[in-house]
Parts: C-alpha cells; sequence; structure tokens
C-alpha cells in the first residue's frame, strides 16, 4: 500500500478522534516558543487539520500553510478549516516544494516518524531554505524508546510507517542542513514514563553583535535570584 493510500484511509480515525491533548500541548509548545497572532506557519504533515485548525485560531493577523501527503486528508482539512481565511492547504510530499516566503515557524507535529530516514537529509534541507534567522522548526515525536516499546509490544498500534528517531540521527541530519539544536525536552502525555519529545531548531547562524548584559539586568537577575 503507498503512503499517501493508507493515509487517505486513516481520516476516519483522525475524525473519531477529533482535537484532544496532544494536538492541544503542541499548541501551547508552539505559544511558549514564540507564536504570536501574525506568525507565518508552515505545518508539515497536517492530516485532517487538527492541529492546523489551533495553529489558525492562534494566528489571525498571520499566515498558515499546511501541507500533507494525502489528497483525502487535504480534502476533510479543508472542510474542517472553512471558517479561515488565512488558511491555505497543499497535497505534497516536500520533495519538491518550493515557496518563495520564509516561515516564523515550521512544525512538524508527530510526522517525522512515518517519513523514511532516507529522505530526512532533503527534507531538512528543503526546510532550510524556508527560514529566515530568527525561524524556528518545531518538531513534535513519540519518545524513540517508548515507540520501540511499542514496536515490540503493541505493534497493531503502528502506522505503515513508524520509526523511532533517535536524538543523534535526528541532529545529524538536521546540523547537515545548517540548523542546530536550540531545545529538546521529553515529557508524559499518554503514560506513565516519558512518551513524546518536543524539539526545536534553528538555523546555524553564529551572532555578529554580542553585548554584555546592563548592570541594572545584572542587579535586576540578582534581586530575583534571592527568592527563588
Amino acid at each position: 500500500m503507498a503512503v499517501s493510500d493508507f493515509y487517505d484511509e486513516y481520516t476516519e480515525q483522525q475524525f473519531q478522534k477529533g482535537i484532544h491533548i496532544r494536538h492541544r500541548t503542541i499548541l501551547k509548545n508552539l505559544k511558549d516558543a514564540g507564536l504570536k497572532a501574525n506568525s507565518k506557519v508552515l505545518e508539515i504533515g497536517c492530516g485532517i487539520g487538527t492541529v492546523t485548525h489551533l495553529i489558525a485560531k492562534a494566528t489571525p493577523q498571520g499566515k498558515v500553510l499546511a501541507v500533507d501527503i494525502s489528497p483525502k486528508s487535504i480534502e476533510m482539512a479543508r472542510k474542517f478549516n472553512l471558517q479561515f481565511n488565512h488558511l491555505e492547504f497543499l497535497v505534497s510530499d516536500m520533495t519538491d516544494f518550493r515557496r518563495p516566503e520564509k516561515f516564523d515557524f515550521v512544525v512538524l507535529p508527530d510526522v517525522i516518524e512515518h517519513i523514511p530516514l532516507e529522505q530526512h537529509p532533503h527534507l531538512f534541507q528543503v526546510l532550510a531554505q524556508h527560514l529566515h534567522e530568527n525561524s524556528v522548526i518545531a518538531i513534535n515525536i513519540p519518545h524513540p524508546l517508548y515507540l520501540t516499546w511499542v514496536r515490540e509490544n503493541q505493534p497493531e498500534l503502528l502506522q505503515v510507517i513508524d520509526q523511532p528517531i533517535h536524538t543523534d540521527e535526528l541532529l545529524r541530519n538536521t546540523y547537515a542542513a545548517g540548523l542546530y539544536l536550540h531545545k529538546l525536552e521529553s515529557y508524559s502525555l499518554f503514560s506513565q514514563v516519558e512518551d513524546y519529545q518536543w524539539i526545536l531548531l534553528k538555523q546555524r547562524i553564529v551572532p555578529k553583535n554580542v553585548q554584555p548584559k546592563s548592570r541594572v539586568d545584572l542587579k535586576l537577575q540578582d534581586l530575583s535570584s534571592k527568592w527563588l
């Protein structure tokens, strides 16, 4: 079965689940990372548009481009998000993705574990071409050790491609694309162990001018530390 065919059939399962805590956690993490009302967002692997819906609500003065490999998913996502006029959908596997604009955020919400590992170097090269110096790539994935456990104990839960993404392999591919790891956090959502990871990547740009903190900033920092 082709990957796009699998996700065409997977739409009904997504629709039954609707918007839930994983989607809302991704939105919260995006806001913590600096998502604003006027942010320009590229979402990869939007499915039927659940996370897309939350991002669009949070960026009324911005722009959202949501991409998925499944034509049926994109069709359902459009219907689910008719209320937004700053939202665009595109069917693409990202191999030949080219847009003139740069995005403030590129969001991959539980998608890279479903993209074959051999395609990751090209994927991140493509994404890097659509960043400006302050852009953020935000990745949510199942914790690789948790996903390994699922593969060994509950394989019926897996999708057509569902591979653990270990940090060393992720960083090898992202570093080659001119990116660096800004943040990685493992957290627990549906189980008592850490079952997800939240990762932020930025462009690997050396600062041109680094200014020390002023004495006022240092005094304020010192005062605040006394209350910790």
